[in-house]
C-alpha cells in the first residue's frame, strides 16, 4: 500500500506524474468528473483547518466521490479515549482512502502503519505537510514554470512551519536551488534540516535577519505565520510575532516575476495592501491544492494494492522501545500502545531521531 505521509515518500517522478495530472484535470474537468464514483474518502481533522479540509472535500467531490469523517476529534470516540491507531482500523471499514489532520507529531504515521487503504497526511503537528507541498510545486509550476535554478526565500516561523520543512525536502530534489531562511534568532529552521536536507543534498542556504537584505535575488519569497500553538510560552510568540510583516514597499525592490507564496492563514505577516499585486499567489495557491488533491487522491487510488507502489513506513536501520523521544507532541508520549521507533540521526553520529517527528531522544 502506498501512503504519503512524507513528501519524499514520492520519488522526484511520481511527484512530477501527480503534478502532470493536476494540470491536465485543470484543462479537463469534465474529463474527471465521475473518476471515483462509488469511492469515499474519510477526513479525519483532529486540529481545526480551512482550506486543507475543504479542499480534500471539494476535491473528492469535484471527482464524483463522497467525504465522510470530522472536523471535530471531540465529537467522536477520541473523547472517550479511543487511540489514533484504532480509529484508523474502524475507519478502513466505511472509506477508500483517509486524509488525516492530527495535533500530535507522527500521528500519520501511526495511522498508515494500521490501515489497509491508502493514508494521505494532511499535517501532523510541526512535522509534515505534504499535499501542501505539493499544492506549493504546483503554484510554482504554473506561475514560474519550472523547479531547477530557484532562489527561495522562506520568512518567518521555520521553527515551527511544518509547510517550509516539507517544501524544502522536495526542492532538494532539484539542481540549482538556493534557499534563504529569513527568521529571527527563536524560530529559525532546525539544524537537522539544515544538515540531513540541504547540506546532504548540496543544497546552498544562507541565514539573514531581514527581508530587505535579500529581496531583489528572490524567485519565490515564502511567507509564513508565526504559530501561536506551537508555543508553550506565550511571553516568547509576543515578542517574536511581529518581526517579519511584508508590504507594498518591501516589494519595491522585488524582481517583477518574483511570486509571493503563503500556506495561509495568515495574521498581520503579509499587509493586505499586496493583494493586488500580480505577484501575489496566495489566494491562486488556494485553489491550486484542490487540483493537486484531485490528482492525489486519483494517483494513490490507482496504486492501492499494487506491489510495486509501497511506502517502507520504517527505515531498515529503525530500533524500537530503545529510545525514548524528547518531543512531549510526538505520538510516542501521547498515546498509549505505540512503540518508540528511532533511526540513526545523520547529523549527529551514535545519536538517535525518533522516526515520527524527528526529534533527538532523551
Amino acid at each position: 500500500m502506498k501512503h504519503l505521509i512524507d513528501p519524499t515518500d514520492l520519488t522526484r517522478q511520481e511527484t512530477e506524474e501527480i503534478i502532470d495530472l493536476a494540470l491536465d484535470i485543470i484543462a479537463n474537468r469534465d474529463k474527471y468528473s465521475e473518476s471515483c464514483k462509488g469511492k469515499k474518502l474519510a477526513t479525519l481533522f483532529y486540529e481545526p483547518s480551512t482550506r486543507t479540509r475543504l479542499s480534500f472535500t471539494a476535491a473528492m467531490m469535484e471527482l464524483g466521490g463522497n467525504v465522510l469523517g470530522f472536523s471535530d476529534a471531540q465529537n467522536t470516540s477520541v473523547s472517550k479515549g479511543e487511540t489514533c491507531a484504532d480509529t484508523t482500523k474502524v475507519i478502513n471499514c466505511f472509506a477508500d482512502i483517509i486524509a488525516m489532520r492530527h495535533f500530535e507529531e507522527g500521528a500519520a504515521l501511526v495511522s498508515a502503519l494500521n490501515s489497509r487503504i491508502p493514508v494521505i497526511n494532511a499535517g501532523d503537528g510541526s512535522h509534515a505537510h505534504p499535499t501542501q507541498t505539493l499544492t506549493d510545486l504546483l503554484t510554482i509550476k504554473r506561475e514560474i514554470g519550472r523547479f531547477d535554478n530557484l532562489t527561495i526565500g522562506f520568512c518567518g516561523d521555520l521553527k515551527f512551519g511544518r509547510t517550509v520543512h516539507s517544501l524544502i525536502k522536495a526542492l532538494s530534489r532539484y539542481s540549482g536551488v538556493k534557499v534563504v531562511l529569513i527568521a529571527p534568532e527563536q524560530l529559525r529552521l532546525p539544524d537537522y534540516m539544515k544538515k540531513e536536507v540541504c547540506e546532504v543534498n548540496g543544497i546552498p542556504y544562507k541565514e539573514v535577519s531581514t527581508l530587505e537584505e535579500v529581496m531583489p535575488e528572490l524567485d519565490v519569497l515564502y511567507m509564513t505565520r508565526v504559530q501561536k500553538e506551537r508555543f508553550f510560552d506565550e511571553d516568547e510568540f509576543d515578542r517574536v510575532k511581529d518581526c517579519f510583516i511584508l508590504d507594498a514597499e518591501k516589494l519595491r525592490a522585488a524582481k517583477p516575476e518574483m511570486r509571493i507564496l503563503h500556506p495561509l492563514p495568515r495574521v498581520n505577516e503579509i499587509s493586505v495592501d499586496v493583494d493586488a499585486d500580480p505577484r501575489a499567489a496566495y489566494f491562486r495557491q488556494v485553489e491550486n491544492g484542490k487540483f493537486v488533491r484531485m490528482a492525489l487522491i486519483l494517483t494513490l487510488l490507482r496504486w492501492a494494492g499494487r506491489d510495486d507502489k509501497q511506502n517502507r513506513l520504517i527505515p531498515a536501520d529503525a530500533v524500537r522501545n530503545q529510545h525514548v523521544c524528547r518531543n512531549p507532541r510526538c505520538i510516542s508520549n501521547m498515546e498509549v500502545n505505540v512503540d518508540s521507533i528511532f533511526r540513526p540521526a545523520a547529523d549527529h553520529p551514535g545519536e538517535w531521531r525518533c522516526v515520527y517527528c524527528e526529534s533527538k531522544s532523551k
